[in-house]
């Protein structure tokens, strides 16, 4: 009998990556995806714990399943991902309706865990261990995830795929949750990465993301070895098909010169980098746990403006952090001035159960003062962008072309010419009046219009552009 399963995904490209190797495998033990709860047997959620909303939107999501669970005998329903890892038994309390809970490390034995359910066996839970439950190897051990199973089907689009290359973080910043969900910071072996980017090559993958929780600081050890991100670049850069390769998120102390100049000298490197800055504020960065000043993120972005000047750059902030006084978040809003980045993602604090700011600091700053700071702040970041976005009306772009816009799909535009969108080498998104068929190209842009966030074109050629000029 066909098994049919639905998944849900919030939360970083790791997720999503982790969702495309769960279908991946699921379809290999008979399942088929379908796009709606409502079909499904087996309905999964892949959460997110790096804030509160994304936790109680998951919640809110199993209150409403767990309807149709009461109509449809034999649903099963499971949480899987870092939500799974931090709240384990905590699940169950709150939604005893669950029946299985699935920490990141363990996606792969989600198959035998919906089984044992289906037999009768009852709630199943498989989970890492904690940081100090362990030695270091077995705690290691405990979080490794599974890479090589994958489904195009799953993929933002079928020629651009996630690659991980690292799993885990040592940073221990004191906001963030990650290295207790995640696990120890482990590089895998670059001849695995290179085998898997190979497949997605094969699978008619243009343009590769590697994926890190601090990708830059990438390092394998093998023997008298060392790999580290440039060396990894390097590789990937021989492989046929390929035409773009991408990483985030990256570490301000690791944004080295030696990265950066093999950034320039490969062309098929993109030259866009996401480095987050959280704060502007010395004090503030010192409470996070940050390891580095503001002078060393601008010594960090005088480095990428001397060896790399046509790079973008994008970075997140978190406003109203413990203790942040008003000054000190002038201070972010300086620094998003006189960096000018290409976008920020600008998040207000949440206290993270299990993070040593909940333990040590309060939260001491009201909601209010929090979302108008939020507020300050993206509007500083989006009146910069504005004007460097308009500065590049007039200019052409080689874009690779995903698919129709948002505006197309929300319209629900079925007509063969349509709205579509791509971005650009530096990934600034750009939107045009094309053809469907166009999805996949490599196309010049003439743009003629923009927004703090999107460029308007149109079609210069219907040629496909070499991947090697211009890159902007």
């Amino acid at each position: 009998m066909t098994k049919r399963v639905y998944i849900e995904t919030v939360g970083c490209q790791m997720n999503v990556l982790d969702s495309e190797m769960v279908i991946a495998d699921l379809r290999r033990h008979g399942y088929e995806v379908v796009d709606s709860p409502k079909l499904a047997d087996t309905v999964l959620y892949n959460t997110c714990s790096v804030r509160e909303h994304a936790e109680e939107k998951i919640y809110s999501a199993l209150g409403k399943v767990r309807q149709i669970k009461e109509q449809t005998p034999g649903m099963t329903i499971g949480v899987m991902g870092c939500m799974a890892q931090k709240d384990q038994q905590i699940v169950f309390d709150r939604a005893p309706y669950v029946d299985l809970v699935v920490g990141p490390g363990q996606l792969h034995q989600i198959p035998t865990l919906l089984a044992k359910v289906r037999q009768g066996e009852g709630r199943q839970m498989a989970v890492s261990l904690a940081r100090n439950d362990g030695t270091q190897d077995s705690i290691r051990r405990s979080h490794e995830t599974f890479d090589p199973l994958r489904d195009p089907t799953m993929r933002p689009t079928p020629f651009q795929a996630y690659l991980r290359i690292q799993i885990g973080c040592d940073k221990f910043c004191t906001y963030c949750i990650v290295p207790m969900t995640r696990g120890p910071e482990q590089g895998r072996s670059p001849a695995e990465i290179l085998s898997e980017a190979r497949i997605l090559a094969d699978q008619g993958c243009k343009e590769i993301t590697l994926l890190g929780q601090t990708v830059n600081s990438y390092r394998h050890v093998e023997g008298d070895k060392t790999t580290r991100l440039a060396d990894l670049l390097t590789q990937l850069h021989e492989i046929d098909g390929l035409q773009r390769l991408k990483f985030v998120t990256s570490y301000p102390k690791d944004m080295t010169a030696d990265l950066l100049q093999t950034i320039r000298d490969l062309p098929k490197c993109s030259p866009y980098l996401h480095v987050p800055a959280q704060s502007g504020d010395d004090e503030v960065l010192k409470r996070m746990k940050r390891g580095y000043t503001v002078a060393d993120y601008l010594n960090m972005m005088e480095r990428i403006e001397t060896i790399l000047p046509t790079a973008t750059v994008s970075s997140d902030f978190i406003v109203g952090f413990s203790g942040e006084t008003e000054e000190q978040f002038q201070a972010s809003v300086r620094l998003v001035q006189r960096c000018r980045f290409k976008n920020s993602f600008i998040f207000q604090y949440s206290v993270r159960p299990g993070t040593k700011a909940a333990e040590r600091l309060p939260d001491d700053i009201p909601r209010e003062v929090k979302a108008r700071r939020n507020q300050e702040l993206l509007a500083a970041q989006d009146a910069i962008a504005l004007e460097d976005q308009q500065q590049l009306i007039g200019k052409t772009f080689d874009v690779l072309v995903e698919g129709p816009s948002k505006k197309a799909i929300q319209r629900g535009d079925s007509a063969d010419l349509v709205q579509m969108t791509g971005r650009t080498h530096c990934d600034r998104i750009v939107v045009f009046d094309g053809n469907r068929r166009q999805a996949g190209e490599t196309l010049t842009i003439h743009i003629d219009d923009a927004s703090s966030h999107t460029l308007i074109g149109r079609v210069r050629t219907v040629e496909l552009v070499s991947i090697g000029v211009p890159r902007f």
